[in-house]
């Protein structure tokens, strides 16, 4: 059924008004987003908090990114305030996210608004995608939710419901244009922000990725899925490739006062920039020695254990060495006390690391 024929089977306001009119009773609470009740006030969204949420929300989920959020608006309570931010900072503060190229474009995304854009975020989907570190998704969810523009917001919640409801037989990717062609066709144009949000919350809450709860669902009476009985068989997607597991060590270097010696990454490449105790060659194409062959310097090393991580594309297994006394630093980098490794960018897999030596 294309977007047409479903528009003119149930109507545009049909399928908006049964999903908004749940969404008013239901609407999930969350640090960034305007209540139902106050939209209808006339409040509307700080486009700041918008942005930077739907930046964290990339590959994370709602309740791991809400600590966060709450710690960069209480640091920079405006987008001038992290503009003016070191980026070092920005990636302390980040650090335990991942996917840590989303920070370093927060911080030029936050540059290029305050310097060309007079602070203030633009609100077309067409400007917004211009700006660092914003795709499609981004720029449809700020444009949509931050100043109430009628474009589609598709993320995997979305998708999820739509592909149920219209019982798309397509894989995703591909099923993506498919989707956006039906939400552009029933989106409420008075409150498309809500629209979107509505479609999440029931995504994130009803139309779950197993067991549906499908008899309570507010758009169940033209479900396709819910009539055939098989909604949990949608979306389709294609079967994952099995990742690789690379492998390599790390040093834990531990002096005389119990402090532990870090140094930075290289600029470039996997966790660029962040902060790291020593560690052999790997990547996500090859291993790096896991041994002590080619430690920082030489000393008494002792096995601590291996530390696992899973990164997007791989697995990571990095046996952790831990020599301890060491009063001369190896390379350039610095000492820093156990109870202060909070405070560094330590991305979760050195903070793993760490944890195994002590």
């Amino acid at each position: 059924m294309d977007s047409t024929e479903f528009s003119k089977q149930k109507g545009e306001a049909s399928f908006a008004h049964r999903l908004l009119e749940w969404y008013d009773a239901n609407a999930r609470e969350i640090p960034w987003r305007v209540p139902p009740h106050d939209h209808a006030q006339g409040i509307r969204a700080n486009p700041y908090h918008v942005w930077l949420s739907e930046v964290m929300l990339q590959q994370t989920q709602v309740a791991t990114v809400k600590d966060y959020f709450h710690k960069f608006i209480t640091k920079w309570p405006t987008l001038d305030g992290l503009a003016q931010s070191d980026q070092e900072d920005v990636l302390k503060a980040w650090a335990g996210l991942g996917y840590y190229s989303r920070a370093r474009n927060l911080k030029k995304c936050a540059d290029v608004v305050v310097a060309e854009y007079d602070g203030k975020f633009p609100q077309t989907f067409e400007e917004l995608k211009k700006l660092p570190g914003i795709g499609d998704y981004t720029a449809s969810a700020i444009a949509s939710i931050a100043f109430d523009q009628p474009v589609a917001v598709l993320d995997g919640n979305v998708e999820r419901v739509m592909s149920r409801h219209q019982r798309i037989e397509a894989f995703f990717p591909e099923a993506k244009a498919a989707i956006k062609l039906i939400l552009n066709s029933i989106l409420d144009d008075n409150r498309p922000g809500e629209f979107a949000q509505a479609t999440m919350d029931l995504g994130a809450t009803i139309c779950t990725p197993k067991r549906p709860a499908c008899a309570v669902c507010p758009i169940n009476e033209d479900c396709l899925g819910f009539k055939n009985g098989d909604a949990e068989n949608f979306p389709y997607k294609k079967p994952k490739s099995e990742k690789p597991t690379r492998k390599g060590a790390a040093f834990v270097i531990i002096n005389a006062k119990g402090e532990v010696f870090l140094c930075k990454r290289q600029e470039s490449g996997l966790l660029a920039g962040m902060t790291q105790v020593p560690t052999t060659d790997w990547n996500s194409r090859q291993d790096g020695s896991y041994d002590t062959s080619e430690a920082p310097i030489e000393a008494n090393w002792g096995k601590a254990g291996i530390a696992k991580h899973t990164f997007t594309h791989f697995h990571l297994e990095l046996t952790v060495w831990k020599t301890n006394n060491i009063n001369t630093l190896p390379v350039n980098g610095w000492w820093c006390n156990i109870d202060k490794l909070s405070d560094e960018a330590l991305p979760t897999a050195m903070r793993k690391v760490i944890e195994k030596a002590f």
